[in-house]
């Protein structure tokens, strides 16, 4: 039970890795606010997987794109466990698309996600942390360090994140806060399904050029967020940690 009696938000919870980041963390024994922007059924369906399972849960509607949504999300985790102890900053959207194709509506849309959302959230989070201090994790990409043809803006986004979560671990160590940016490769989950990665030659060619020879799952990158959100990485802090199989090691 590393998390027992922590209070965590997993923003964009409602399925793929937030899902089961939010279920690994309430099999350590965390509470666990389950947030999610659209998909309520997916929402609750995670809550009762915990549930089932004697964790504890309880899900909250929020777009962290916007900056009420964010203030009632933390507010109703307040009134429901008091406090907060660990946030995952892991709602994000991406739009794979040739510069040509940019427009003004999906550049916005992607850092309003993917970067102002976070600091938002973080705001918010001191102010629950309070004295006794905290633990951000971001939930950024590979592709923040190694930028993917067609996909510059949310490359872009997720190299912001990286670079947010190291200046506030210089700003925020001596407030008792830790803030990592865990950096996932390529992970099967409905998104890769519903873009037809999953199953198309493109998967191939990833499988074959990941050292470890597959695609990830979602437990892989919830297994390095407890790490993350546990005792067991206390001396660890304004690190890109990746978990990509090795296709984005160095």
């Amino acid at each position: 039970m590393k998390l027992k009696n922590k209070v965590a938000i997993v923003t964009g919870a409602s399925k793929g890795i937030g899902a089961s980041i939010a279920k690994y963390f309430a099999a350590e024994g965390a509470k666990v606010v389950v947030n999610y922007a659209s998909s309520k059924e997916g929402a609750d369906k995670v809550v009762k997987a915990i549930t089932d399972n004697g964790g504890t849960a309880i899900a909250v509607q929020a777009d962290v794109a916007i900056e009420a949504d964010i203030n009632r999300l933390f507010e109703e985790t307040k009134n429901a466990f008091g406090g907060l102890d660990v946030l995952v900053n892991n709602a994000g959207i991406y739009d794979w698309a040739p510069i040509e194709q940019v427009t003004r509506t999906s550049f916005h849309q992607q850092f309003n996600t993917n970067v102002l959302g976070p600091v938002f959230t973080i705001q918010a989070a001191l102010k629950l942390f309070g004295d006794k201090g905290g633990n951000i994790i971001n939930i950024s990409s590979g592709v923040s360090r190694m930028p993917a043809a067609t996909g510059s803006v949310y490359s872009a986004t997720k190299a912001a994140l990286d670079a947010i979560t190291v200046a506030l671990s210089k700003e925020l160590g001596g407030k008792k806060v830790r803030i990592n940016s865990l950096l996932p490769g390529s992970v099967e989950t409905e998104g890769t399904h519903a873009t037809g990665i999953i199953g198309s030659d493109f998967e191939q060619q990833l499988v074959a050029r990941t050292p470890l020879g597959r695609i990830g799952q979602p437990e892989d990158i919830a297994k390095a967020a407890v790490f993350l959100a546990s005792d067991d990485s206390a001396w660890i802090t304004g690190e890109l940690i990746s978990a990509s199989g090795g296709i984005y090691g160095f």
